[in-house]
Formats: C-alpha cells, structure tokens, sequence
C-alpha cells in the first residue's frame, strides 16, 4: 500500500483486537538466507511478539477505518491507482471517475480511452494505470456480473488471489488488497512499511520474498479479517510517521520501546 495515508480515512467502526490465538498449524522458518533467529519461544513467540506491535500500534494510533471507498469496485480501482503515489493523488483520480459516471468495471471498459487517462492523470502514469484498470475491469466481466460489487469478490480468497495476480498489472501486494479489503477475505498485505519495520525490530532479515513475509503473519495469526485490516493499516501509518527508511523516528514510535530488542538492536534501528 504504498503513499496511503490511513489516518486521514472517514472513520469506520473499531477493529476489534482479536486474540492471538490459531489453529493453523506454524509457518516454516523463511526459506530466504539471513533472516532473523526467531524470538525465544519459537511460533508462540512469534506470535506473541506480532500481536504486541499490533496492540500497541492500535492503542497509540486506531482505530484507522482502512480502505475508504464506496464501493468495492472503487476499493479494486483504488488498489491499482495507489501503486507508486501517494492517496491525495489517488483520491483525486477517483473524484475525476465519478464525476464522469466511471464507477463500474462497465462503464470504464466503454470509456472514450483519452478520457479515461486524463481522468487518472492525478495518480501518476496515468498511461500505464488507465491500462492496468482496463485489465481488471476486463477480468470483473470475463468472471460475472460487474457493477460496483463484482461478482468475482465471491470466489474462495486463495482462487480469487491466484486468479488476480494473473491480470496485467495486478502484484501480490494489489492482490491482497483487492481480496481483504474489496472482498473481505483474510489475505494478508504486505508492503515497503512491513518490510523495514519488521526487519528493524530482527523478525526478518529484510530481504525475504513477499510470500515469505505474507506467511510470517498468516502463518501465526488467526486468519481474521478485522486483524488484517487494522494491523495493516497501523503498520502503514506507524511507516509514514515514524520508520522513514532516514532518520527513523524511534523514540516517538509507540514500539520503539520493544521489549524484545536489547539495547544494541534499538541504537540501531534507530540509526536507520
């Protein structure tokens, strides 16, 4: 989810903060090399430690109220507009589509197609974004009836993600967005912010595979949808406010204060 900016979302109703218990069985150790020993206690430690930096993100910072949008067709389209871009830009693109009539995966495969770039020029590449909404709005009506909540969001979550991630344009971080928070399936989204703050408090190395670190969540975590949500949208406003890739802000940050790091670790995390 890069550039969003969850803390200035409408408000939603409070995530819950579920319990840290699941009956899945443990992830496998990461495959990448040089990942992180994992914290004492094996996965229940693990699971202890993910379910601290959500607790504490979320009394300091929740509730976010992540993904603002209408409808689920607009969640799908703020999905691929937000790659590379900040959601100012995004939120102006999309208040350009419904200005034109342009909020259903119908009406913007029969869009005049200049009209439609120009309508997404505030989100940046506009070119190659009118393109990729155009590859999933052909993917909406090749799976269903369309309209502003497609027919496809039924399918089961692992089906839908595999069947999305074989639209031009759609990564597995579009991907996941799309099956939580258009569909609101349990599909865990990890982005740049998961990767740096989870690789400055030692739980991965910071090189690992999407899939890898998408697991280390899903793996640990019960699969709910309420958790995913918010822990996503906290780890994004955590990334934005305080864990810049420079100067990281850790003593300002609600898990600066981890109690899993020894002094050595936090000087530098905090170092960046």
């Amino acid at each position: 989810m890069p550039g969003k900016s969850p803390a200035g979302a409408p408000g939603k109703a409070p995530a819950p903060a579920p319990s840290a218990g699941t009956g899945r069985p443990a992830a496998a150790p990461a495959s990448s090399g040089g990942s992180a020993a994992p914290p004492p206690g094996g996965a229940a430690g693990i699971r202890r430690r993910l379910m601290w930096i959500y607790r504490t993100l979320h009394a300091a910072l929740g509730p976010c109220g992540w993904w603002p949008g209408d409808s689920p067709f607009e969640v799908m389209t703020g999905a691929v507009l937000t790659q590379n871009t900040a959601w100012r830009n995004v939120e102006r693109a999309i208040a350009n589509l419904r200005a034109l009539g342009l909020m259903t995966p119908e009406a913007v495969l029969a869009a005049d197609r200049a009209g439609l770039e120009e309508a997404l020029r505030p989100s940046g590449y506009y070119t190659v974004k009118a393109r990729r909404l155009l590859a999933l709005c052909s993917f909406i009506t090749e799976h269903g009836r369309g309209g502003l909540d497609p027919e496809v969001l039924r399918l089961p979550a692992e089906e839908l993600r595999r069947r999305l991630l074989a639209v031009s344009g759609v990564g597995p971080e579009t991907a996941d967005s799309i099956v939580l928070y258009a569909a609101g399936r349990a599909s865990f989204v990890v982005d740049a912010y998961t990767r740096r703050i989870l690789s400055r408090h030692s739980l991965i190395s910071g090189d690992e595979p999407y899939g890898d670190i998408r697991e280390l969540f899903m793996g640990h975590l019960a699969p709910d949808v309420p958790l995913y949500n918010e822990y996503h949208a906290l780890i994004v406003v955590a990334g934005h406010r305080f864990c810049r890739p420079k100067g990281p802000r850790c003593g300002l940050c609600p898990i600066g204060s981890d109690p899993w790091l020894s002094g050595e670790l936090k000087a530098a995390a905090g170092r960046g």
